[in-house]
Formats: structure tokens, C-alpha cells, sequence
């Protein structure tokens, strides 16, 4: 047995053919819970522990990769680890398929959100999930605050988003071209102050030769090239183009399906340190410009989103799935699938970057990697976010706790389940799903007994 086990981990795995990669991927598209950390959690434990398809030290490498880039980084490492083991079309199966999964199910919940919202079932268990949303959002904040924040410019930084999105109503993206300029020219004055350093931990004990091991040589398809830089860009553009032209040539500018392509496509650039970064742009957008859905629905979508697998920042199709729905795209004969071809349209746009950033710039972005003038801008974005991501807690917290507004009553239970998920989160570490589920039970619960005493 010992023999056996020690000959296992002497030799390096078999090549992996596309198939078996792919039914990997599928896997993955389905099991992805518990937000980006658990999903590269999984990844790590499936790839470079179990499997050893790749080396930690190149799977720390390719997140690094991923963290540095706009975008969901879970998503994109799964691109990148598909590609390098499987060329483009392997990046492009394994960004899909972490997605497709979780846009088939938010689909059907968005559908049964919208056509059983008022069942007392449903009602009890988003009234649980809720106060949790916003407990989780709150845990965000200080899980990249505790990692940002190293400095007294860094604290500053954030404090100024704060103040620019809460009192000022600034843009997001003017918080992120700010911030992203402080850091460029912080790095030129004080490169001190920028220089964070900080990577995920240091590399567990070795499991063993892998495929992909330190030091296998960078296949020839991801090394930099200018023609293959330029090759991709250009299919990235012209798929793009392929959609966003003809939504604007036979609906026009002003349709929902155009404005969703064109906003979407801006967020998707603008997703820097996270879902809960980006998150704020698109109620912004969403909810107070184009009015596709109500703030309370979008609490609605981001309960949903935590509870499926795939990147949190899939609450977008929730959100496509019910302004389609709301503007009936399709007219009001054909709702479901108006609302399905809007979150199709709004997860094109939202992860078409992502696979362009990888397949294009993954090698760029290594020869540039650790290099203070670009990590840097990145450094202070991510602090600013931390602001941005508080002044959300805020939100959610105003919306859950005075349902009616300031001025209509206080929700002490809603209180209470957001006080105990706070707990459970920051003093006993309890993970999402039992967390939501938890509290969903409770939820129940309370609109139960509260049915019997009407």
C-alpha cells in the first residue's frame, strides 16, 4: 500500500485527453460553490493535490495571472488551466462551461421568482436569505479590507470612495480611473506605500510530480506573440461586433437588449477586485438608470446567486432574466423567453473580456507581472473598492431593515437574522451554503408561525 502510494506520486500523471478535461469541466460547472475562494479551493484540491494536472507553484502563478486582471478570477483561472493544457479551444470549453451551468439554473429560479414571488414559501425564504445577503456582503468588505488596507494611504483611499459613492453618487467608474491613477503615480513617489506584495499563501508540501510541473516548459501556444495577440484581440472584437450589431441595427439604440449589450460590456471592464466590486456599477446602472429591475429585486438576484454554483457576479443574468421579463423584449406573449434571451445577451457580454484577457494577454501579462507600475493601480482599486463594498452593506442593510423605507417601521427579526449571521460569519467561520441555508430555515419559520397568529 505504502509502495503503491509512494509509486503514485513518483510519477508524473498520463497526458489528459481533451474528452476527460472536458467532463472535469463540466463537473466543476455544477460543484462551484461558496464564491471565488471556495471555487479555487476546489480547483486546488481536484487539479493540483488529486489529479496533479498542474504544479502549485503554477497554479499560484496562473491566479496571479487572474488576480490582476478585470474580471472573475475563478472563472478566468479555469480558462487559463484550460488553455495551457489544451490550447484556445481548451480555455474556451473550461470558461464556458464554469458558466453555463449556473445560467441554466438562474434562469429557472429567475422564472419561478417571478412567477411565484408572492407564494408564502418562496416569500419566507428569501425573508431569511436577505438579512444574510447582507451579512455576507459585510464579511466581504472586511475580508478585502483586511488584505488591502496595509497603510494609512490605503485606509484613505477607501475612505474617499466611500464618501464620493455614498454622499456624492459618484460613478463607479470614476472611483476605479481615480483610484487606479493615485496608485499609478503613488507608485512613481512613494513606490513604498504601493508595494503590498501579497499572493495567496505560501505552497503546501509537494503532492507529487504533475503535468503541468515547475518546471515543464511554457507550451509554444502561450508564449507572447504580436500575431497571436492581434488574432485574438480581432476575434474578440469581431464577436462582439457580431452581437452588439445587429441588436443595434434591427432594435436600435434605445432597446433594452442594446443598452443591456453596451452596459454589460462596460462592467465586464470594470470588475476589478471581485462580483461585490462591480456590484454597486450595476444596481447603479440597473436599478437607478435603465430601472430593468427594483432594489429589492436586486437583494432578490444577489440571494440567488450566493445559493448557486458558478461566479457570484452571475447575479447579472438574474438581472437580464428580469428586465427582459419586465420590458418584455419579446412582447407580452413570450416572456420566459425574453427574459432568457436577455440573460443570455448580459452573460455574453459580461464573460467575453474574461476569455479575451486570457487567451490574449495571458503571456502579456506575465512579462509585466510584479512590476510595481502596473500592480500598483491595481493596489489602490482594490482599496477604493473596499469603500464601495461597505456603502453596499449600507444599502442592502437600509432596504432589509426598513422595508418601507426610514420613515415605515423597523424589522427587529430581519435585525436579528442579519446580527446572528454576522456572528456566524466573522466568530465561528461558517461557510455560505449552510449559512443561507440556515437562515432560509429560519425564514420559513418566522412567516409559518406568523401565517398561524393572522
Amino acid at each position: 500500500m505504502a509502495d503503491a502510494e509512494s509509486g503514485r506520486t513518483e510519477a508524473a500523471p498520463a497526458a489528459v485527453s481533451f474528452a476527460e478535461a472536458l467532463r472535469f469541466w463540466l463537473k466543476l460547472g455544477f460543484i462551484s460553490f461558496g464564491g471565488p475562494a471556495g471555487q479555487i479551493a476546489i480547483m486546488h484540491r481536484e487539479l493540483v493535490e488529486q489529479r496533479r494536472w498542474i504544479s502549485e507553484k503554477r497554479f499560484l502563478h496562473a491566479l496571479n495571472y487572474c488576480m490582476v486582471l478585470p474580471g472573475p478570477e475563478a472563472q478566468q483561472l479555469a480558462t487559463y488551466i484550460g488553455w495551457l493544457m489544451h490550447r484556445s479551444w481548451g480555455g474556451i470549453v473550461a470558461g464556458a462551461l464554469f458558466v453555463l451551468p449556473s445560467l441554466a439554473i438562474l434562469i429557472a429560479l429567475a422564472w419561478i421568482y417571478l412567477r411565484f414571488g408572492d407564494v408564502p414559501l418562496v416569500a419566507g425564504l428569501f425573508y431569511g436569505i436577505k438579512p444574510a445577503v447582507t451579512a455576507l456582503v459585510l464579511h466581504a468588505a472586511h475580508r478585502i479590507g483586511s488584505r488591502a488596507l496595509k497603510n494609512g494611504w490605503m485606509w484613505g483611499i477607501a475612505a474617499a470612495s466611500f464618501v464620493a459613492i455614498f454622499a456624492f453618487d459618484t460613478p463607479f467608474p470614476a472611483i476605479v480611473g481615480a483610484a487606479g491613477l493615485i496608485g499609478w503615480l503613488g507608485s512613481r513617489r512613494w513606490p513604498q506605500v504601493f508595494a503590498l506584495g501579497g499572493g495567496h499563501g505560501a505552497a503546501k508540501a509537494g503532492c507529487g510530480p504533475a503535468l503541468i510541473d515547475d518546471d515543464t516548459p511554457t507550451p509554444a501556444h502561450a508564449r507572447f506573440s504580436r500575431a497571436g495577440l492581434v488574432r485574438v484581440l480581432a476575434v474578440g472584437l469581431g464577436l462582439w461586433a457580431a452581437v452588439i450589431g445587429p441588436l443595434l441595427l434591427t432594435r436600435g439604440l434605445d432597446d433594452t437588449l442594446s443598452q443591456m449589450g453596451w452596459f454589460f460590456t462596460k462592467a465586464a471592464l470594470l470588475t476589478f477586485g471581485g462580483a461585490y466590486a462591480v456590484l454597486p456599477y450595476v444596481y447603479q446602472g440597473a436599478v437607478e438608470q435603465h430601472q430593468w429591475l427594483s432594489g429589492a429585486q436586486m437583494i432578490d438576484g444577489l440571494a440567488l446567486g450566493e445559493t448557486t454554483p458558478g461566479p457570484l457576479i452571475m447575479v447579472v443574468a438574474f438581472v437580464g432574466f428580469v428586465g427582459g421579463w419586465l420590458k418584455a423584449v419579446l412582447g407580452p406573449d413570450a416572456l420566459f423567453l425574453g427574459g432568457a434571451l436577455a440573460a443570455s445577451v448580459v452573460t455574453f457580454f459580461t464573460f467575453l473580456p474574461s476569455f479575451v484577457f486570457i487567451l490574449a494577454g495571458g503571456p502579456l501579462v506575465e512579462a509585466t507581472h510584479g512590476k510595481l507600475g502596473f500592480t500598483a493601480p491595481l493596489s489602490a482599486i482594490t482599496a477604493a473598492v473596499v469603500g464601495v463594498i461597505l456603502n453596499l452593506a449600507l444599502f442592502f442593510a437600509w432596504h432589509v431593515l426598513w422595508p418601507q423605507g426610514f420613515g415605515g417601521r423597523f424589522d427587529g427579526l430581519s435585525a436579528g437574522i442579519c446580527a446572528a449571521a454576522v456572528l456566524a460569519l466573522f466568530r465561528f467561520k461558517v461557510g455560505v451554503m449552510p449559512l443561507l441555508g440556515a437562515c432560509a430555515a429560519v425564514g420559513l419559520a418566522v412567516t409559518w408561525i406568523a401565517s398561524l397568529l393572522r
